[in-house]
């Protein structure tokens, strides 16, 4: 069951990237924001209605979901929405992946986590990876040109994201169930998006085509619920480290997708860097007692736990 979950999460978050780009056209990104999130939070609420889950809460626990919603659900996508129209989707994803090092940083900033020398190894390789993908990019940097615009806009929808982490974390600690949380903050996060979708919009409300449509059934559907749910699921199966390992993984199914549907070219430097890339993602999460025992090395002597890391 766990393999199911594993594959489902893996597949569900690499693939979500060039959904995305079916997104993009005639329907201003802040109204495809807004559908995708409306329908998520429909879903996850009726749900929890279903199953008679409590739904009220007191409006300061719905300032919480309005933050989390800010920055989760609205905020950074539309960062990466307007990314993707400079950049492959696979290049958006292994940018996104590193949020997996901020997620650590904010864990030490925001709730006084322990940040250990092998985050630092990790992290400082999987920069270096991203340097030498955008090497590039960062030679003849400017925000006059498209892809300068695509590493920028990525860059700050992680940050967002790895924010929007440390909301979701503290609602949580306060005893908030995930699904209802997720279900208001997404809802809110949709409303947030509508007025600037009203604003900005002006071309089409809706696109009827089976590309943008089917994309956003899929985002809506499998990426905002099925695919979260299916993480949160393995988190408390087996633990938040170990399910840490779909954040290396996912970026190598978007960078097949891109290959196929978007003729990504690789070259050396490419290969080069994507592989520094999944490596300091390993780095970052591998499971000491797993490298004990595969070595056969004993285990040193134990020091006190430290809190879990952050749900991302």
């Amino acid at each position: 069951m766990n393999a199911v979950l594993y594959v489902v999460t893996v597949l569900i978050w690499g693939s979500t990237w060039l959904a995305i780009k079916g997104q993009l056209g005639d329907v201003h990104p802040t109204a495809s924001i807004a559908y995708r999130f409306a329908l998520a939070a429909v879903i996850l609420l009726a749900w929890a209605r279903l199953r008679g889950l409590p739904l009220r809460y007191p409006l300061r626990v719905h300032g919480q979901f309005v933050l989390m919603g800010a920055l989760m659900f609205s905020t950074n996508f539309v960062c990466f929405y307007f990314a993707e129209q400079h950049l492959t989707t696979g290049l958006v994803s292994i940018i996104f992946a590193m949020s997996l090092l901020v997620n650590m940083v904010f864990a030490r900033v925001f709730f006084r986590r322990t940040i250990t020398a092998k985050m630092l190894v990790g992290g400082a390789v999987g920069l270096l990876g991203i340097v030498t993908v955008f090497w590039p990019e960062f030679q003849n940097f400017g925000l006059s040109s498209g892809s300068g615009q695509g590493v920028v806009l990525s860059v700050i929808g992680t940050l967002v994201f790895c924010l929007g982490n440390v909301v979701s974390g503290k609602t949580q600690a306060a005893g908030i169930p995930v699904v209802q949380g997720t279900g208001y903050a997404m809802a809110y996060g949709a409303l947030l998006m509508a007025p600037f979708a009203a604003i900005f919009g002006g071309g089409a409300l809706f696109q009827p085509t089976l590309k943008y449509t089917g994309s956003l059934l899929y985002l809506a559907v499998f990426g905002s619920v099925v695919g979260f749910g299916a993480y949160l699921t393995l988190l408390g199966k087996i633990g938040g480290e170990r399910a840490a390992y779909a954040m290396v993984l996912f970026p190598i199914v978007a960078l097949l997708l891109s290959t196929v549907f978007e003729k990504f070219t690789w070259t050396a430097r490419d290969l080069a860097g994507v592989a520094l890339i999944l490596l300091g993602n390993l780095v970052m999460v591998v499971n000491p007692s797993l490298v004990r025992r595969v070595t056969g090395r004993p285990a040193p002597a134990q020091e006190p736990a430290a809190p879990a890391p952050a749900d991302r």
